[in-house]
């Protein structure tokens, strides 16, 4: 799972009002290249929850992005590298995705995660 996908994906458990951001596990995560296409990342960063991004890069391990982003930044290619990164190579195998309110834990296995409610959640 890309970061690029947890920065969309939030706990939808009956009574959370506070599901975002999952909170990251990782019990095996590895890197996959990708092309680097810096016309995309400028399009996705306003759709992007910085913060969130972060955390969960640094959760991981990568710790190159900077905290706050400011417009020219978009500009640097060298900032885009590491965005690209981050967003696009780092991949979650094995591990959980977590409630930020509940602490329910949700699996990712073979990079997929399994969002699914229990009856009593839904």
């Amino acid at each position: 799972m890309r970061l690029l996908t947890h920065n969309m994906l939030s706990s939808n458990i009956k009574g959370v009002t506070n599901g975002f951001p999952l909170l990251i596990e990782a019990e095996k995560f590895i890197e996959k290249t990708v092309d680097f296409n810096p016309d995309f990342l400028k399009n996705m960063y306003p759709k992007i929850e910085w913060k969130a991004l972060v955390s969960a890069a640094t959760s991981m391990g990568y710790n190159q992005l900077p905290e706050e982003v400011e417009p020219s930044m978009l500009e640097s290619e060298e900032f885009l590298k590491k965005f690209h990164h981050a967003l696009l190579e780092l991949h979650l195998e094995e591990g959980a995705l977590i409630c930020p309110e509940t602490g329910r834990r949700f699996a990712v296995i073979k990079g997929i995660p399994n969002m699914l409610l229990h009856e009593d959640e839904v």
